[in-house]
C-alpha cells in the first residue's frame, strides 16, 4: 500500500512545502509482515521511537498492537503520552546518567543497560527486586554505513563480550534478576546470516545466566532505499531463528521470548518529504536544482551518504535531465548529484521517498529556517499532525539581557 502522486500533490497544495507526509496503512502493512513472518516464534516487536516520535504516529502503532522501544527518558514520556502502558515500553539506555535509569524504573518500564558502571549502580540500588536487561557488544560488523553499524569492536554501544566474566561476577554477587540479553549490530542489514550469528551468540550466553527469558535482537532490517534494492528476507530469517530457539529449548528445557526493535522497517517507506523547486541554475558542467528544504530537514544524504529516490510530482513524464539537487541552507547540502529526473522547472513539487525514518526526527532550525509541517494520511483522509514552525517558535525559549 502506498500514497498516490495525486495525494502528495494535494498535500503540497493544501499545506505548502516543505512538508512531511506519512501513510498510516503502509506502517500497518510493514508491522503485519513482521507478525506474520514470526508467527511460529514467541516474538514481540518494539517500535524504535527514535526513528519518528510524532504522537499521532505513535498512537497508530499502539492501535495495531506494537510495543515501543525508547532510547531516552523523554521518549518514554512521549510514549506514555501516546497511550503506551509501562508493560509495552522498553527503555534501552546509552551513556546516560544513572538518575535517568532510576526515572525509568520509577515509571515501571522494562530497562536495558549498556555499561558495567551503570549495571553496578543498578545492582547496588535495586538488587534482585527489579528485572533488568543488558546490551552486549558482539563484535559483529554489519549495516549499510559505518555510522549505523553499532555492534563492531570499536562501537560505544553495549558491554563488550570480552567483559563477560565481570558481568557474570556482578550478576552473581548481587543476585540480579537478569531477564534480557540484547544486541543490536546495526541498520540496513540485508544478510539474514548476520542476525543468525547474533542469535547464536545470545543463546550461547543465555546458558550462563539461568534467569534469562528474553533475547533481544534489536532492529536493523533492510529497507530498500534504491528502486533495485530488496528488504531483508523475513521468511528465511524467521525460519532460522525459530530453529535456533527451538533447539535451545529442547536442549535446556528453557523457553525464550524473542524481541525485535524495528524503526526504519516500520516507518521509512511510509514517509515522504515534499519540497518545491525554487531555483534552476545551469552552469557549464552542472545544472543545479535548488529546493525549499535542506540538510536541516533531511540530513541523511549529507550525514550518511544516503540515497533517497526523488520524484517530480509536477512533471512526471518530462524528458530526463541530469541535476544536482541542492538545499537552501548555507552548506553544500546536496540531496543528489548527477540524478536523472524528469525536467525540473521552478515551482515544481518534488518528493523525496523513504523519508519517514530519521527525517523530521533529525531536523533542526539551522539558518533560522522553520521545521516542516507533518501530515498523516489515514483511511484516505489527510490530518495535519504538526503545524509548521514560525518565528515565535524560534524565539519562544530565548530570554533577553537588555
Amino acid at each position: 500500500m502506498s500514497v498516490t502522486r495525486e495525494e502528495l500533490v494535494h498535500a503540497a497544495t493544501t499545506y505548502g512545502t516543505p512538508l512531511y507526509v506519512y501513510h498510516a496503512e503502509s506502517i500497518t502493512s510493514q508491522y503485519q509482515k513482521l507478525v506474520k513472518a514470526f508467527s511460529a516464534t514467541d516474538a514481540r516487536f518494539f517500535y524504535a521511537a527514535k526513528a519518528l516520535t510524532n504522537l499521532s504516529v505513535l498512537k497508530h502503532l499502539l492501535s495495531i498492537g506494537c510495543s515501543i522501544d525508547c532510547s531516552s527518558i523523554n521518549e518514554v514520556r512521549l510514549a506514555m503520552k501516546a497511550g503506551f502502558t509501562s508493560d509495552k515500553i522498553l527503555y534501552t539506555s546509552n551513556s546516560v546518567a544513572f538518575s535517568e535509569i532510576q526515572e525509568a524504573v520509577a515509571l515501571g518500564v522494562s530497562v536495558t543497560i549498556d555499561s558495567l558502571s551503570n549495571l553496578e549502580k543498578f545492582a547496588v540500588t535495586y538488587g534482585s527486586s527489579y528485572p533488568v536487561g543488558v546490551r552486549l557488544r558482539p563484535n559483529i560488523m554489519a549495516g549499510g554505513n559505518v555510522k549505523i553499524s553499532t555492534g563492531h569492536a570499536g562501537s560505544k554501544f553495549g558491554i563488550p563480550v570480552e567483559q563477560l566474566a565481570s558481568l557474570e561476577q556482578l550478576v552473581g554477587s548481587h543476585q540480579l534478576q537478569l531477564r534480557t540479553l540484547h544486541i543490536h549490530t546495526g541498520s540496513e542489514i540485508a544478510d539474514a546470516s548476520v542476525f543468525v550469528k547474533g542469535v547464536q551468540l545470545l543463546l550461547d550466553l543465555a546458558t550462563r545466566f539461568s534467569t534469562v527469558s528474553v533475547i533481544d535482537l534489536g532492529g536493523g532490517f533492510k529497507v530498500p532505499y534504491r528502486p533495485e534494492e530488496k528488504e531483508t528476507d523475513l521468511e528465511e530469517l524467521s525460519q532460522e531463528i525459530e530453529k535456533a530457539v527451538a533447539g535451545f529449548e529442547k536442549k535446556t528445557g528453557r523457553h525464550l521470548q524473542v524481541w525485535f526493535e524495528p524503526g526504519k522497517y516500520l516507518v521509512a517507506q511510509a514517509g515522504y518529504l515534499l519540497a518545491t523547486v525554487t531555483v534552476i541554475k545551469p552552469t557549464e558542467t552542472i545544472c543545479f536544482a535548488g529546493v525549499d528544504s535542506g540538510l536541516n530537514h533531511l540530513i541523511r544524504p549529507m550525514f550518511y551518504d544516503a540515497y533517497h529516490h526523488i520524484s517530480n510530482l509536477s512533471n512526471p513524464d518530462g524528458p530526463l535531465c541530469a541535476y544536482q539537487v541542492t538545499g537552501n541552507v548555507c552548506e553544500t547540502d546536496d540531496f543528489a548529484i548527477g540524478r536523472m529526473l524528469p525536467t525540473l522547472r521552478e515551482g515544481d513539487v518534488v518528493a523525496f521517498h523513504t523519508a519517514g525514518a530519521y527525517g523530521f526526527e533529525m531536523a533542526s532550525s539551522y539558518n533560522a529556517r522553520f521545521r516542516p509541517a507533518e501530515v498523516l494520511i489515514k483511511q484516505g483522509e489527510m490530518h495535519l499532525i504538526r503545524r509548521r514552525e514560525n518565528i515565535e517558535d524560534l524565539l519562544a525559549l530565548q530570554t533577553s539581557i537588555e
